[in-house]
């Protein structure tokens, strides 16, 4: 644990550094809060400012702007990695992911639907890339069915093997 809090210690002054650089740098309100492992809660407000002036102003804002602000930051990021945030802060955005999976699936099960009427009806494929598709599938098929057949008369040729020696041990006389 003294290990993870010395690390925090070490970031929180890199980030607390950055914060002020940002606030000075780029002349705008900054505020941060962080809660340590311990949960020591820690606020940082940029230049010559109090959280009150920093909080006042982000209260102006009307709350579909700022709703808008980090949906439109959020969208940035991809949304493989943090897919919990984004549907915990748009409730209705979970509901058009499932719509999307559900297209996607009807999508795929289409594709499959379609592959599986060309094997039942070959006669009847008109795309020559799906032909191709077919061959390489049929192909490889055979492939294996060969390898399995090879690797079953090998091992059938060791136990015939071993059979063999155990009848020829059992006829020897001296045993």
């Amino acid at each position: 644990m003294k290990a993870r809090q010395a690390k925090y210690s070490k970031r929180k002054r890199g980030i607390v550094k950055k914060v002020k650089e940002i606030g000075v740098l780029c002349d705008v309100d900054v505020a941060l809060l962080l809660i340590s492992p311990t949960e020591k809660p820690t606020v940082v407000v940029g230049q010559d400012k109090d959280l009150s002036t920093v909080i006042e102003r982000m209260s102006k804002v009307r709350l579909e702007e700022r709703e808008d602000r980090c949906w439109g930051k959020c969208m940035k990021i991809p949304t493989t990695s943090i897919p919990r945030l984004i549907q915990e802060t748009h409730p209705k955005s979970k509901t058009q992911s499932h719509e999307d999976q559900l297209s996607e699936l009807k999508e795929t099960i289409a594709k499959k639907t379609k592959i599986l009427s060309d094997w039942r009806n070959p006669t009847n494929i008109e795309d020559l890339a799906q032909l191709n598709i077919m061959e390489e599938h049929v192909i490889a098929c055979l492939n294996r069915i060969r390898s399995h057949k090879v690797q079953n008369s090998a091992a059938d040729q060791l136990e015939q093997q071993g059979r063999q020696e155990g009848a020829e041990g059992t006829d020897d006389p001296e045993t």
